[in-house]
């Protein structure tokens, strides 16, 4: 992996049948897990979904979440709160872990694309309950995982010199 992905990331929305293997997704895990965290918190689990069911019904738990019902695999990122000793960094831990996956995806040519669930109660709840949490563990956001049906392009035209400020805004 090199700093190519970063600048030729993007948001993947429908998803060949090819499945990731177990050695791709065990390399995103990895990658998510060596990502900072407050404190060393690693306040960070995930659930790996493979279940066509559960995918689905991931696929309607928040606006925007249609394209996980169309991806072969869903990572669902998980802040267990036994592990928080900075809570209130939680939210950019698991930030970080899932920048992680996408750039080590993009590493393997896997699609991905991130949807919000946290700090939406109702869909946080709605994950929560889909996939059978226990009351410490609460859901970050999902990710869908598999191949893109299209050829990716970069987007372009991001970086805008004029919002970057020196010492003072």
């Amino acid at each position: 992996m090199s700093v190519e992905e970063i600048f030729t990331r993007t948001s993947v929305r429908s998803f060949t049948d090819k499945v990731p293997t177990e050695k791709d997704m065990e390399y995103l895990m990895k990658a998510a897990m060596a990502a900072p965290s407050a404190m060393n918190q690693q306040c960070w689990e995930f659930c790996i979904v493979d279940d066509p069911q559960t995918i689905e019904k991931l696929s309607k738990a928040a606006p925007y979440a249609s394209p996980v019902g169309r991806a072969p695999r869903a990572i669902v990122v998980l802040g267990n709160e036994d592990m928080m000793r900075a809570e209130i960094m939680w939210l950019e831990d698991l930030g970080a872990a899932t920048q992680n996956i996408l750039l080590a995806a993009k590493s393997k040519g896997i699609g991905t694309v991130w949807i919000g669930i946290a700090p939406h109660p109702e869909r946080m709840k709605a994950v929560a309950d889909i996939i059978g949490l226990p009351g410490n563990v609460r859901p970050f956001c999902l990710i869908a995982v598999g191949y893109p049906d299209y050829e990716t392009r970069p987007n372009e035209g991001r970086y805008k010199p004029e919002r970057v400020h020196r010492n003072r805004y």
